[in-house]
């Protein structure tokens, strides 16, 4: 027989303790009238109990990665705390600001509730939780060991993002950066050159070729302008639904990306890190290294190391050696290839795994970090060319005339 949970919401009460002093805070309830019967065992007299509003601002705000792992992390601390599960998604469910996170706590407990496994729970979410992330925590429900299964996961989905992080870092920074100064000098172009042409036409003199190169690009940006914005977005447009529907598209993406100068050695050696991460929490965790494979295969984040995963797998389910395989792909760095062969031999591949996880993981940081700076002095001097190659573009005849004058 089944359980059926109550559900519960946040609700703001206001109210008096034994010293007269007034006293407010937020509980978890099923009705306002509960709260105020919990509240008066407390010794607190309730005068306001109601339910908490949700921001305008933040009830259309999406779940992202981060609050998954911030929620993994958070069940992991309960287990090992000896909380009972379902009074851990009550705790943890408090603790969000995002109302969605909420929600998708509060439904996996009364999923819970009813009578299915968590897995089973989480698997009613894909949208959330991956494969990797269920047959995990489906692993730790089988052999009684949840609490150290969720840390493993928390830890992974922690490393996992704090280096998707960095490489967006990597990535938009420089792209921030352009576009504020393609919108600054499509301003002086279109506002501030007009200006001065209207100027120059009273000189009568003959203006310098980079001058009246500047004042065709200005002429041209106001006549066409809205045909460039809209053709540029158009092709952003075009680029994304491309991404999104087309295999052969995104595949193509990744390899350029890979072949792409700097930014291609972040994305190479963000997926070994990702690779290494991956199979050494699904090995640790007693996965069978074929069925890990699987696992890692979709969590490489690139098209090349995803075949080259594939590969492996149908080496290792003959009988191959996890690193003669690596070998053989020409993907996998030799650094990785030494370490996962001394952990084959050792006994300790989760361990290596996870030595080779964290060196690429530090390097990709060192990298994005150096990227940073290098970029700074890089872009001030693009900056600096746009917007000072305009200005002197237009003082010019100035400058001749001045002379003439002279």
């Amino acid at each position: 027989m089944t359980q059926k949970a109550i559900r519960t919401s946040v609700f703001a009460w206001e109210g008096i303790d034994r010293k007269g002093s007034k006293v407010k805070g937020e509980l978890s309830g099923a009705s306002p009238a509960l709260v105020k019967a919990h509240l008066r065992k407390q010794g607190i007299n309730p005068q306001k109990v109601r339910k908490k509003s949700v921001s305008i601002f933040s009830a259309g705000k999406k779940i992202t990665p981060m609050d998954i792992a911030l929620f993994t992390r958070q069940m992991a601390t309960m287990m090992k705390a000896g909380v009972p599960l379902l009074q851990s998604f009550d705790i943890i469910g408090e603790g969000f600001d995002n109302p969605n996170m909420r929600k998708l706590v509060d439904d996996l407990k009364q999923d819970v509730a009813a009578g299915n496994s968590f897995a089973t729970s989480l698997r009613r979410k894909p949208q959330y939780f991956d494969d990797l992330y269920c047959n995990l925590v489906d692993s730790g429900e089988q052999s009684g060991a949840l609490e150290t299964l969720l840390d493993r996961v928390a830890t992974y989905k922690e490393k996992t993002e704090a280096l998707k992080a960095k490489i967006k870092k990597a990535m938009n920074y420089p792209i921030a950066v352009v576009l504020v100064a393609i919108i600054v000098s499509a301003i002086l172009l279109i506002k501030v050159v007009p200006q001065f042409q209207s100027v120059f036409n009273g000189f009568g003199a003959e203006l310098p070729a980079f001058t009246l190169f500047v004042i065709k690009i200005s002429e041209a940006l106001q006549e066409w302008w809205y045909l460039i914005l809209f053709g540029a977005a158009g092709m952003a447009f075009a680029f994304k639904q491309a991404h999104v529907r087309s295999e052969s598209f995104r595949n193509w993406v990744d390899k350029a990306l890979l072949k792409t100068p700097i930014v291609g050695d972040i994305i190479y050696k963000s997926s070994v890190a990702r690779f290494a991460r991956t199979l050494s929490t699904t090995f640790a965790a007693g996965v069978p290294l074929v069925d890990a494979l699987d696992s890692v295969a979709g969590a490489t984040g690139n098209v090349v190391f995803r075949s080259a995963t594939q590969k492996v797998k149908n080496d290792v389910s003959t009988g191959m050696q996890l690193n003669f395989s690596m070998r053989t792909t020409s993907v996998f760095p030799s650094m990785a290839i030494q370490m996962t062969a001394i952990g084959e031999e050792s006994g300790s591949l989760d361990e290596m795994l996870s030595k080779v996880a964290t060196y690429y993981e530090d390097e990709v940081d060192n990298m994005v970090d150096g990227l940073t700076s290098l970029m700074e002095p890089i872009i001030m001097a693009v900056l600096g060319v746009l917007v000072g190659g305009l200005i002197i573009a237009m003082y010019l005849p100035i400058f001749q005339l001045g002379s003439v004058v002279g």
